[in-house]
C-alpha cells in the first residue's frame, strides 16, 4: 500500500455531506480514494463527532429533518463501503494513541479530541491533514503534519 494517506478531522468529513466552504477539496479526496490514488483516514472518534455535528445542525435548523437523514445515512453507508473497499483507514483509539494525544494537549493547550486527531494522523503516517479549524491547523503544522486549512 503506497497510496498517500489523507487524514480528515471531523470538520473536514462533514464537508463531504454538507455543502460548505472546502467541500470541493474533500470531494476531490474521496474521488481520488475511489479511483485508488489515495487512502482516506480518520479515527473512530470522528464517526461519533460527525453524527453529533449532523444532529446539531438538524436541531438548530441548519439541516431540515429530511436532509439530516440523507446526510447521516449517506455518511454511515459510505464508511462501510470504503472500509469494504479498503480505501478507508479508521484509527482505533488505544492506550498508545491516547498517551500521544495527552502530550499534544499539554504542549499546545488544546482539547483532547483535537489532540487525538493530530495523534491519529501521525499514527497512520498521514501525508496530508485536512481541517476546517484554524487552531487545529496551526497545531498540526507545529507537529510536523502537512496540514491544509479548509475555508
Amino acid at each position: 500500500m503506497n497510496e498517500p494517506v489523507t487524514y480528515l478531522d471531523s470538520s473536514a468529513v462533514v464537508k463531504r455531506y454538507v455543502l460548505e466552504s472546502g467541500s470541493d477539496v474533500v470531494r476531490g479526496v474521496f474521488r481520488r480514494a475511489y479511483s485508488g490514488e489515495e487512502l482516506v483516514a480518520f479515527s473512530v472518534w470522528n464517526i461519533g463527532e460527525v453524527l453529533g455535528v449532523l444532529d446539531r445542525a438538524r436541531r438548530i435548523g441548519r439541516l431540515d429533518p429530511s436532509r439530516y437523514r440523507i446526510a447521516r445515512n449517506r455518511f454511515l453507508r459510505e464508511v462501510k463501503r470504503m472500509l469494504n473497499l479498503g480505501i478507508l483507514l479508521v484509527v482505533q483509539i488505544k492506550h498508545k494513541l491516547l498517551t500521544r494525544s495527552w502530550r499534544i494537549v499539554e504542549k499546545h493547550q488544546i482539547y483532547v479530541a483535537d489532540a487525538l486527531q493530530i495523534a491519529a494522523a501521525q499514527w497512520v503516517g498521514a501525508d496530508t491533514f485536512l481541517t476546517g479549524d484554524r487552531r487545529l491547523h496551526e497545531v498540526a503544522v507545529s507537529e510536523n503534519l502537512k496540514s491544509q486549512l479548509l475555508e
